[in-house]
């Protein structure tokens, strides 16, 4: 009797365990504020000392046991950025050794011109590869409005135009499309690297070359601490760009990605080809490029990743890890951008 008394409180402790977990975890998916501040508590892992010491950078000498409190390391080898892991002075060196001229491309269609553009492209000669040769890559439905802004010495601004499409969903994903001709075109041939970036952001600090790689992935701030279960990558095994349970390493975000103009021009043949074939199925991706994005990096996985300082929402607050932002999200004014 006593037993069967004992088995039946487990069980009930067992599913009240079940319950507020899956209380917690919607509370979470849902933003709701008091518990978003939990979420500190949940670990993120460690580098192992023993891979520490194999890992190498073309552009900086790297310090991740400088940052023992997060993870500085992905399983397969390749480091994640943060401050204090990098010294910028060897990486500014190493670049102007290389000659190097860095692509930095940008959307800014309807309203997103107007809105962000201006402090976009201000804040980016300030912090964005500050010394090095920039090309400025500005697509836009309307070129006549791009600001032209003094631009310092070997910084270059393009315009070029593209078609405005109707959603801004179809905005979204004719994104890889875009960039695919552009990096086939002059793009690829006078840019060595090349990042893509939304235009509702600005810069806020440095920003040079330890970002650099072969490919680049950038942790999204709003879920750089959940479980790999909880994560919104698309699970409709119908989309190409699914992902099954158990699948998928960080989750990425694509306000900011990059690498050689040869590896993107890679990456966005096959989020295009994931695109087109979930077009012909009647499907859109739960978050339309983003959802490619994702699945690609986990099929190919980035050379280095940078942490959540390097695109960092100031919605979130205070993370007593991010020490230096040095991109941050501008306000998100859907009704007037979108409307």
């Amino acid at each position: 009797m006593a037993v069967k008394e004992g088995l039946r409180a487990w069980r009930r402790i067992f599913w009240w365990l079940i319950l507020l977990a899956t209380g917690f975890s919607g509370l979470l998916l849902y933003g709701f504020p008091p518990v978003r501040h939990l979420e500190v508590f949940i670990p993120m892992g460690t580098c192992p000392l023993a891979r520490m010491s194999l890992l190498r950078d073309n552009f900086t000498d790297l310090h991740l046991w400088a940052r023992p409190e997060v993870l500085t390391c992905t399983s397969w080898g390749a480091p994640i950025i943060w401050d204090g892991t990098f010294d910028p002075d060897v990486a500014q060196q190493e670049a102007t050794q290389q000659n190097l001229t860095i692509g930095l491309t940008v959307f800014a269609v309807g309203r997103y011109l107007e809105k962000y553009l201006a402090r976009f492209l201000q804040t980016a000669e300030q912090h964005f590869m500050v010394g090095q040769r920039v090309v400025y890559y500005v697509f836009t439905e309307r070129p006549d409005a791009v600001p032209r802004l003094p631009l310092g010495p070997g910084r270059q601004l393009r315009v070029e135009r593209v078609f405005r499409e109707r959603r801004w969903q179809d905005v979204s994903m004719a994104r890889m499309r875009t960039l695919h001709a552009a990096l086939g075109g002059r793009l690829g041939r006078e840019a060595h690297f090349v990042f893509c970036m939304d235009v509702d952001q600005y810069f806020s600090g440095a920003f040079g070359p330890e970002t650099l790689a072969d490919t680049v992935a950038q942790m999204h701030a709003w879920h750089y601490h959940w479980p790999r279960r909880l994560l919104p990558y698309e699970r409709d095994a119908r989309s190409a760009a699914a992902l099954a349970p158990g699948e998928g390493d960080f989750y990425y975000h694509a306000a900011l990605f990059g690498g050689t103009a040869a590896a993107l021009r890679r990456l966005t043949a096959h989020c295009m080809r994931g695109q087109q074939q979930d077009r012909l199925r009647g499907l859109e991706a739960r978050w339309h490029d983003e959802s490619h994005l994702n699945k690609y990096f986990w099929l190919y996985k980035p050379a280095k990743v940078l942490s959540p300082e390097f695109c960092w929402s100031p919605e979130i607050g205070r993370r007593a890890e991010i020490r230096r932002p040095r991109l941050l999200w501008a306000p998100k004014e859907y009704a007037v951008v979108r409307g």
